[in-house]
């Protein structure tokens, strides 16, 4: 508790219905922050009726927004010290990815930002991108390759090859960071941004419509969340794991951390799908996880790694670094959702 007459540290996590914004803002409330949070409907009960319980955690003020109308966040970031920008359109399957992906995340992200600067209160602003904008690079061939927080997705090839399914997404994290930064050194406002990979575990959204239902394929018999996985692996060289809780905890440490600066990639392991089967068929036999992957060409062990030595090397620690801390909550949740039946 704060003593009387301190103000609480106040933060705005935009896309607070997301999977990731309802674990931040838990996560905030509970370290005791006053939080902001923006949502295109609030009226829509299906996608926010989590926001109502958390409000039982400490002072949380929903409130509505959307990122392609300038100063519409104005109200949501007015008198706050952190702005945690979540909200981005995840479209993957977008006829026009320029047009319905790429063009609304970077204006999105500069309107958010524009009501930073005018709120004048913004310590820090932490950029939620992905490593979608880290390892797309057609020049990585063979194995052994470990990437930091200097490599880029390569652009020109994503635009021209149009690998299946997320290209536009991959484009669009490369860009609105870019177009971030630039914004960020133009008005003098201190920018972090943190690339997660695929995110796992327990969170308050009671909608979730990518990471989570992909994890969970094996035992679901998802075929189309599989998929995105293999592709992932055929693209990225591995699956990438982080557990949704250190996501946050990482969120805030660089947030708060004064030191912090430029990118960081969240990444606890660095798998691949048959490693990943076989562990889940050990752990959960009586799903009948399929483990012969023979003739999916894919990879006995990641050819590619990532690495958040940044991160911990600035003092981060993750707390869940194998594959059974990391999937320790997610079957639960899966259920809740909806996702497995048994």
């Amino acid at each position: 508790m704060s003593a009387a007459g301190d103000k609480k540290r106040t933060a705005c996590v935009t896309g607070g219905n997301g999977y990731i914004g309802s674990a931040l803002i838990k996560m905030l409330l509970e370290k005791g922050y006053a939080v902001k949070t923006t949502v295109r409907n609030p009226d829509d009960i299906a996608k926010n009726s989590h926001l109502k319980d958390l409000q039982a955690l400490g002072p949380l003020t929903v409130l509505r927004a959307d990122l392609l109308e300038e100063g519409s966040f104005d109200d949501a970031v007015a008198s706050c010290d952190y702005v945690f920008l979540v909200a981005a359109p995840v479209n993957l399957a977008s006829e026009d990815p320029e047009k319905e992906l790429i063009e609304p995340a970077v204006r999105g992200t500069l309107n958010v930002m524009r009501s930073c600067v005018k709120a004048g209160t913004v310590k820090r602003v932490i950029l939620t991108s992905s490593v979608g904008g880290v390892y797309i690079r057609p020049e990585l061939r063979g194995d052994g390759h470990v990437l930091n927080e200097d490599s880029w997705s390569d652009v020109e090839y994503l635009r021209a090859q149009k690998p299946p399914l997320w290209w536009g997404y991959c484009v669009s994290k490369v860009l609105l960071e870019e177009e971030a930064c630039k914004f960020a050194e133009e008005h003098g406002i201190s920018l972090v941004t943190v690339c997660p990979v695929v995110t796992v575990g327990a969170a308050p959204a009671p909608i979730v419509s990518t990471s989570v239902p992909a994890c969970l394929s094996f035992l679901s018999g998802d075929e189309a969340g599989l998929g995105a996985l293999k592709s992932i692996e055929k693209t990225s060289g591995a699956v990438q794991l982080v557990h949704v809780a250190d996501l946050c905890r990482a969120e805030l440490f660089v947030a708060e951390e004064e030191a912090a600066a430029g990118r960081y990639i969240c990444c606890a392991v660095n798998t691949t799908v048959v490693e990943l089967a076989r562990f889940l068929a050990h752990k959960y036999p009586h799903y009948n996880v399929k483990t012969d992957f023979t003739n999916d060409q894919l990879l006995d062990k990641p050819r590619v790694s990532l690495s958040s030595a940044k991160l911990v090397r600035e003092g981060f620690e993750f707390k869940f670094k194998t594959l059974d801390e990391i999937y320790h909550d997610v079957l639960e949740y899966g259920k809740a959702l909806g996702i497995l039946h048994y």
